[in-house]
Formats: C-alpha cells, structure tokens, sequence
C-alpha cells in the first residue's frame, strides 16, 4: 500500500536550464534556497531534490517558457531572452541577479559601419544569423534594415567566417568571443537576465502553496544579497549613542547582557556600509564587533 501511495504522491516541478550558461548558476540558487539536487547524472531529465515533493526537470533553457506554459512544470528558471523570444504565456515572477548579459547586431570589424544607420544607408540585403528568429525580426522591422535572417541553433559568430551569414544577432556577456571572431556590437536590442517564470494558473492549482513557498524562499535569498548582520557589546552609558549610529531594516534589536551593565546590538548593514558603519559604531563605544552572513531575509 506504501508503495502505490508514493507513486501517486505530486511533484512541484521546476523546470531548469540542463546545459548552458544558466545552469551552473542556477543550481547554485537553488542550493542557496534549500532545494538541493539528489543526483547529478547528466543524462537523468527528472532529478529529485533535498525537499520533499520538489523535482527538478533538466530542459533545454529555450525550452521552458513553452513547456511550463503547457504545465510541464509549474514554474522554471530560464532568461528574460527566451521569454521574450517564444512569445510564451507565462508570468516573470521573480528577476533574479544572475544571467546578466545583452542582445546585440553585431558586424564584421572590418565594415565601414559604426551604427545602425551606417548598415541601413551601406548594406542592402544582407544576411543575418541568429537563434532569436522573433526578437531579429520584429527589431530589424523596428530600425528598418532590409535583411534576411538565417536561423540556426548553434553558435552565432562563427556565421561570418563560414560565409553563411554577413553579421549576427546574438547575446553577448563581455564581447570576447566576438572580438575573436572579428566582430563588433553596432547596436544593443534588449538587456536579458535570468528570471523565474510560472504559468497564468500557478495559483489555482493544487501546487499552488508549495510554489509559493518556494518563490517566498527564492525572494528571500535574493533579498539577503549583499547584507551582513552585525553583532555588538554595548555598555549601558553608551546604549543611546551606538544605536543612533546604526542603520537598520527596522531598528536595532537590542538584549540586556546577564551579570553585567551591558548590551548586545544586533543591526543590518549592506556590505558596502560595513566599514562606515563599523568605525561610527566604535567611535559611538561599541565593541567585540562580529560580523556574519546572511542567508536570506523573509519579508
């Protein structure tokens, strides 16, 4: 009885990039969240994970607004880009700070074309590789560039120099491996990130608390980003001084020290305060200063 009992127990799926730029940092999320993964074969497309009830789904990364608009998954991790690019009916829950890149139409280096209106007035008719079909077509509409767009799946820069293509569109980090393949950046189309996305019912159906739980956690991960909690020994005259000195998310907590005329302070700072925050804080007569991470911040 067990047995068929578990069978039928239901998974939050959450769909995730399996290969890609995505991927690493994305698993290194969901660790951060709690949800960590129980098995590690690449070949294995349903992974279970650390909590229980919560499956990973390995999808290619293009993959997953189509598929977690047709419920394969009730949410995924996956890049504004392919949100944008497969028209999918999903809702972008969370923008997440990782994944950061840009979509850009980038030319030979050897072109006597600086910007957009350079190519429009000098090249007529030219072809442009991409993996972005709807993203290149409504933005070469857009600037009117008379173009016809190779779609491929593979790698965008190495069009030029095989002759399939004259330029590219294609998402770019630092613009390195453009520089290698002798290409430049005229333009820049859209700034893409890694967002968590959900279908238009997530919230009517019977995973819908578990969802929230998770995307409850995910924000509290992101919102511990960059924040450090500080702790601190404070005698009794000096109280009022040291904690007008600190910020804080609300105030300061404070808790009387037994067996002496003294308190702990406890406060959050940004990482980029610390060292204001820490001189005032002894200059105010605070003292045995420590300083820890923190995981996540649960509004």
């Amino acid at each position: 009885m067990r047995f068929w009992l578990k069978l039928w127990v239901r998974f939050l799926k959450v769909a995730i990039p399996n290969k890609g730029r995505l991927q690493q940092p994305t698993l290194q999320f969901l660790t951060q969240v709690g949800i960590k993964p129980l098995a590690s074969d690449e070949r294995a497309l349903m992974i279970p994970t650390s909590w229980d009830g919560v499956q990973l789904v390995m999808m290619r990364t293009e993959d997953i607004p189509n598929l977690v608009e047709a419920g394969a998954a009730e949410i995924g991790i996956t890049g504004h880009d392919y949100v944008t690019e497969s028209k999918a009916d999903v809702e972008e829950l969370i923008k997440l700070d990782f994944g950061k890149a840009k979509i850009v139409l980038a030319v030979p280096q050897n072109w006597d074309v600086e910007n957009v209106e350079d190519l429009r007035r000098k090249k007529n008719g030219i072809r442009i590789a991409t993996k972005y079909y709807n993203i290149a077509k409504e933005y070469l509409d857009k600037v009117d560039i008379d173009a016809k767009i190779v779609k491929i799946s593979g790698a965008a820069e190495v069009m030029p120099s095989l002759g399939a293509a004259d330029a590219i569109i294609d998402v770019v980090s630092t613009g390195t491996t453009l520089k290698l393949h002798g290409l430049k950046p005229i333009d820049e189309i859209l700034q893409t990130y890694a967002v968590v996305i959900g279908n238009k019912y997530w919230m009517k159906s019977e995973e819908a608390e578990r969802v929230n739980l998770v995307l409850t956690m995910m924000k509290g991960v992101i919102s511990a980003r960059g924040r450090k909690m500080i702790f601190m020994n404070v005698d009794d005259s000096k109280l009022e001084d040291v904690i007008s000195s600190l910020p804080a998310m609300l105030s300061p907590a404070i808790s009387r020290l037994s067996k002496t005329n003294a308190w702990e302070v406890i406060t959050v700072a940004e990482e980029s305060q610390l060292p204001e925050v820490i001189a005032k804080a002894k200059a105010a007569g605070a003292r045995d200063i420590v300083v820890v991470n923190i995981e996540k911040v649960v509004k």
